[in-house]
């Protein structure tokens, strides 16, 4: 297996170096786009070390991959062989030239995860590299049929493109962005959730009501408040479920009755609603026989644990309770296990 700092990312030992494992896409995630854009001929514009080629080669009569990096190229072709994929053609280029244009120009879809600068703090569409707005301009006559990996944290606000912008979580963070144009695109709006390839489109759905806090409070899958579809998943929820709190960081739903659904990420069962001062949450929490407590708000990292240890001094129960914060108001729960 191979690992970056926060996940597995590959089943087997791929062929890397630091750079070129922190950009990869992962394996599920891989597997997921190559059955989406399931095609003859698909071109892998800029495939690093070719994670997301394995995975269209195994879905594909034929795979083009791109790269003008000669290092990942052949980390590229190792990790074909070790993946045992034959059907991929490789060549040394950059994406924005005619002759790599011509060498591709059979290709049914045109694929690219362009690789963003690691320290920029603001993504945008601009410093991708190679930029999209160039591939668009130069390989539209061959196909309209593109998809292209986006920074995940730009809203759709500000992508101001004919395309279908699908925001994927993977195990409860969110991971990928990818725009699909032409036929690739089903809607306007997308959220996908992995493992288990649960997707939700935008519709016209009735906005979601606003409610007092009840029995139960959930936190959507990121990926879902990204795409902006709390309207869709209240819809099809089999139960009445409200919009209570959000902020730029965490959005709580609530409901009186249980909801299972695989666009929440996690449910608590609400145990109490107090003032934010750290007196008040503390009675809470020891009324609830809490040992650990786990802050779901806002606060400096450096500051996170001393925080953390003020609120369980002096507890001595034995459940893990969650706190989150909203201005003047705290809300106290335990997580229910899925």
């Amino acid at each position: 297996m191979t690992r970056d700092k926060r996940t597995i990312k590959f089943t087997k030992p791929v062929f890397s170096n630091k750079e070129g494992l922190q950009l990869a896409t992962p394996e599920i995630v891989a597997r997921y786009i190559a059955k989406r854009l399931r095609t003859d001929i698909i071109a892998d514009l800029g495939c690093g070390i070719g994670g997301q080629v394995i995975f269209f080669a195994m879905e594909c009569e034929k795979v083009y991959a791109v790269e003008r990096d000669p290092e990942k190229l052949e980390y590229a072709k190792k990790n074909c062989e070790l993946y045992g994929v034959r059907n991929v053609e490789f060549i040394p280029g950059d994406a924005l030239s005619e002759s790599i244009k011509t060498r591709v120009s059979d290709a049914d879809i045109i694929f690219s995860d362009p690789a963003r600068p690691l320290s920029e703090k603001e993504r945008t569409l601009e410093n991708l590299e190679p930029p999209i707005t160039g591939i668009l301009k130069l390989y539209s006559d061959i196909t309209p049929d593109l998809a292209f990996h986006a920074p995940p944290q730009m809203p759709p606000s500000r992508i101001n493109l004919d395309c279908e912008k699908e925001y994927l979580s993977l195990n409860g963070q969110l991971n990928r962005l990818t725009l699909y144009f032409g036929d690739l695109k089903r809607c306007e709006r997308s959220a996908a959730v992995l493992p288990g390839e649960a997707r939700l489109c935008n519709s016209d759905a009735p906005l979601i009501r606003p409610g007092i806090l009840r029995e139960y409070v959930y936190e959507p899958e990121p990926s879902v408040v990204k795409a902006e579809l709390l309207n869709e998943l209240a819809q099809i929820a089999d139960k009445e479920v409200f919009f209570y709190k959000g902020d730029e960081r965490r959005t709580l739903l609530t409901s009186s009755e249980l909801i299972s659904s695989p666009f929440l990420k996690d449910t608590y069962l609400v145990l109490g609603r107090t003032g934010s001062d750290i007196h008040e949450i503390k009675e809470c929490l020891s009324s609830e026989k809490a040992g650990k407590v786990v802050l779901r708000f806002d606060i400096e990292p450096e500051r996170y644990w001393d925080a953390r240890k003020e609120l369980e001094k002096g507890l001595g129960g034995s459940r893990t309770l969650h706190v989150w914060k909203f201005g003047n108001e705290a809300v106290v729960g335990e997580k229910i296990k899925k």
